[in-house]
């Protein structure tokens, strides 16, 4: 948004315009650090083939960037931000818990343990299910915990920062890929991984996810409008988790 929009944003903020702050859930993370904590007990409890594990180990490792982001002060508001990954990492945390994920992770956690796939794959439906379902989710949470609105001054600014960050891990992530490829699966296999896998971004991701959140907002109090757009979202991040996940090759040892 441009500068006049900020400084409407601020005008309403101090006019009545922005929501009261609302307390955070009783169990949510109190810490980046206890965050990271919770995520190598996951690491460890889980077998490395697991699908679950391969995706757990690229988000730690994004959550140890972000961490180190903020204490370096490269966000303009570190509280927010700092509650925003909190909020956004409890809800990887409540379908890791949940007996019947929802729908947007379910495709993750039905095929964790089924061959034919490479890490690759589980690690990037991971991360739609959690960029496309529970971002917009965690992002209308953290605002109201603090009282504003996606178009409050800075918020969407620091939202977009994490993008430069997730756009260097991705990169990471897609070049080890290609570096092991050959040794997961035969090379009639790498072509069909690589298509499957190269359509999907982090940043397109994460800017639906940004309009998700507006409408999302928008939507509030609006019934059952909000409820079914919540629920078509789980099922259409369902299915692009699906077909992230097609199996590739026979890797039964």
């Amino acid at each position: 948004m441009g500068w006049f929009t900020d400084a409407v944003a601020w005008v309403r903020s101090r006019t009545g315009g922005a929501p009261r702050p609302e307390p955070p859930a009783p169990d949510q993370l109190t810490s980046v650090e206890v965050l990271v904590g919770r995520m190598h007990e996951i690491d460890r409890a889980l077998p490395s083939g697991d699908g679950v594990a391969a995706f757990n180990r690229m988000y730690l490792r994004v959550t140890e960037l972000v961490r180190d982001r903020l204490v370096e002060g490269w966000f303009g508001n570190p509280a927010f931000v700092t509650r925003l990954d909190l909020v956004f990492a409890g809800l990887y945390l409540e379908a890791v818990g949940a007996g019947t994920p929802d729908p947007s992770w379910a495709p993750l956690f039905s095929a964790r343990l089924e061959p034919g796939r490479v890490p690759i794959q589980f690690a990037l439906a991971g991360m739609n299910a959690h960029i496309n379902h529970d971002l917009p989710l965690a992002v209308v949470t953290t605002c109201r915990q603090f009282g504003l609105t996606p178009d409050s001054p800075g918020v969407e600014a620091d939202y977009h920062r994490v993008n430069d960050l997730l756009a260097a891990v991705q990169e990471d992530v897609r070049r080890s890929f290609l570096d092991g490829i050959a040794l997961a699966v035969d090379e009639q296999y790498a072509g069909p991984v690589a298509n499957l896998v190269s359509g999907w971004s982090i940043s397109r991701a994460r800017d639906a996810a940004w309009t998700n959140a507006r409408v999302l907002w928008s939507l509030e109090g609006v019934e059952p409008l909000r409820t079914d757009f919540l629920g078509t979202l789980s099922r259409t991040v369902g299915m692009a988790g699906r077909y992230l996940l097609t199996p590739v090759a026979d890797l039964a040892p």
